[in-house]
């Protein structure tokens, strides 16, 4: 069977509303959703959705749907914001109001900073080996007397630093 034929079937059984979506929450394919919801979806970008927020309305709302199509001034302000939100789920206002998603992303960012140096702990005092002896103060402090003791590059290196007469660094 031939790519063409295959989508033309593919098409055929999902029906227009495969073909049909034109939107971010397109109303072409609104099957399966959950009363009184639709496909309804609003955001910055698109504040304009193809469907109301509310479709399955109770008397109450029908009939306030009913007392729209009158004048708007017979309305009351808190029967005008009912409508709105039937039509609409937020508010401009509400759509740009900052979330406090902040704390969760920094909560992770403190959580794997603390893991990570729980981590590095847990190498330095299981994995890693413990310091050579040529790395403590003594074995130092050893090291120098016998490179003083050896007269080691005697014109510009340590040697050349130490008073061998008083034994003390010159200044």
């Amino acid at each position: 069977m031939s790519f063409r034929a295959t989508w033309s079937l593919v098409l055929r059984k999902a029906g227009p509303g495969m073909r049909g979506m034109h939107s971010p929450g397109s109303a072409a394919n609104s099957e399966g959703k959950m009363p009184p919801y639709t496909n309804y979806h609003a955001q910055r970008s698109y504040p304009m959705p193809d469907e109301p927020f509310c479709t399955e309305l109770n008397a109450e709302q029908r009939a306030l749907k009913e007392k729209e199509k009158g004048s708007w001034t017979q309305l009351s302000h808190a029967e005008k914001v009912a409508l709105y939100r039937l039509q609409f789920h937020e508010t401009f206002a509400e759509m740009n109001r900052r979330s406090n998603e902040w704390k969760t992303v920094m909560g992770c960012v403190f959580f794997f900073f603390g893991f990570t140096a729980l981590l590095i702990w847990w190498q330095r005092v299981y994995v890693f080996p413990k310091k050579p002896i040529t790395l403590t103060d003594e074995w130092k402090a050893q090291q120098l007397q016998r490179i003083l003791d050896m007269k080691g590059n005697p014109v510009q290196g340590l040697a050349s630093q130490w008073d061998y007469e008083k034994k003390e660094w010159k200044k």
